[in-house]
């Protein structure tokens, strides 16, 4: 029975998220496909080599991702030797409850859990995978202003400007309370000790908040220790995880500019490049699962601009194209992996606290 209702609350955001997506794309097309975009269709030559492209850069670009956590899980956990292989196997198995959560952030559980089921402690696999979240952020930081200057047009965007403000908001302030739980490591376990009261209250266990403080204290601490010793020994590694971080992004963000050719329009590397980074921007704040009909709203402002009023009818198929490469193929790809490795995919949540709970009492 409980199975069940794991399953059933799983398909909520399953079912939420391909709505969004699939309804906002119908309202696009409703709004710009008409007989002058079947005749545009039928008289541009389409380079479906361009579309094959498309998604070989999916393919590299979680490759490339699964890389950067080898280089981090084997710098944060010495003793423990991910391959890359087994690295890109948990990219890939990440990326469907990644694509029906609000800022992809169901990906983080499982890629945590399945580091931690290959060796590592949970304390140095959320070093490892938080420390990706932190490369991305300080990426894409460092860009936003040069993507803003490129696409200046955006300013007059009301609802893309006001996604974008609060976007960078939320990304600083992730950013400020993440640094201040790698230099304030003891006032993190408070903070965290103090919310585990407060829901222990509820609990008709009184035996379990002191296992679930030693893991807290045994966790913290090995987060810490990992991330400080990253940061300040292991400079190759922080090099290459950057250097792999820029590729990875900069894989993904050619992909509309291979749809685009792939429709015989001009490919606006740059600037497609620079819509990406906004876009980005916005769909990591946490809004509806998978930010489904955020993203579609989002590339419809964006490269509406870029295509412009002359082709602006083929803006829907744009989108439909570049959704299915970027969002489908990685929901169903993720769903494929998912599936092989926890044969139910709620299964996996029981499994790291029961892990995280020997791992700390070894200790």
């Amino acid at each position: 029975m409980q199975k069940k209702k794991k399953n059933k609350t799983l398909k909520i955001p399953i079912i939420l998220s391909v709505t969004f997506s699939v309804a906002i794309i119908i309202l696009i097309l409703i709004f710009t496909v008409d007989a002058k975009t079947l005749d545009q269709l039928s008289v541009i030559s389409i380079k479906y080599e361009y579309f094959a492209i498309a998604i070989l850069l999916n393919i590299l670009y979680w490759v490339l991702w699964g890389a950067r956590l080898k280089v981090l899980a084997n710098t944060m956990d010495k003793s423990v030797k991910i391959s890359w292989l087994e690295s890109t196997r948990i990219v890939i198995a990440n990326l469907f409850l990644a694509c029906i959560t609000p800022s992809m952030a169901g990906g983080e559980p499982v890629r945590i859990h399945l580091l931690n089921k290959d060796g590592m402690s949970i304390g140095c696999a959320t070093a490892a995978v938080l420390g990706e979240r932190l490369m991305d952020a300080i990426f894409i930081l460092i860009l936003v202003p040069i993507a803003l200057f490129i696409f200046r047009e955006v300013r007059d965007l009301g609802f893309i400007s006001l996604g974008l403000t609060i976007g960078v908001i939320f990304f600083i302030l992730l950013l400020i309370f993440f640094i201040y739980a790698i230099i304030r490591p003891e006032k993190t376990k408070s903070f965290l000790i103090g919310i585990n009261k407060k829901f222990s209250r509820f609990s008709k266990k009184k035996d379990i908040g002191k296992k679930i403080v030693e893991r807290i204290n045994c966790e913290v601490d090995n987060f810490h220790n990992s991330m400080y010793s990253f940061s300040r020994g292991n400079k190759k590694s922080l090099i290459f995880a950057s250097l792999l971080t820029v590729l990875f992004w900069s894989c993904g963000f050619m992909i509309p500019s291979m749809i685009l050719l792939g429709l015989g329009l001009p490919p606006f590397f740059v600037e497609s490049y620079a819509a990406q980074i906004l876009l980005l921007v916005i769909i990591m704040m946490p809004t509806t699962p998978g930010s489904a009909g955020v993203t579609e709203v989002g590339i419809y402002g964006l490269y509406g601009v870029l295509i412009g009023t002359a082709q602006n009818t083929l803006i829907g198929v744009f989108i439909v194209l570049y959704r299915f490469v970027t969002f489908h193929m990685n929901l169903i790809a993720g769903a494929f992996f998912q599936y092989r490795i926890f044969k139910s995919v709620a299964s996996f949540s029981l499994d790291m606290i029961k892990k995280s709970d020997e791992k700390c009492e070894s200790k």
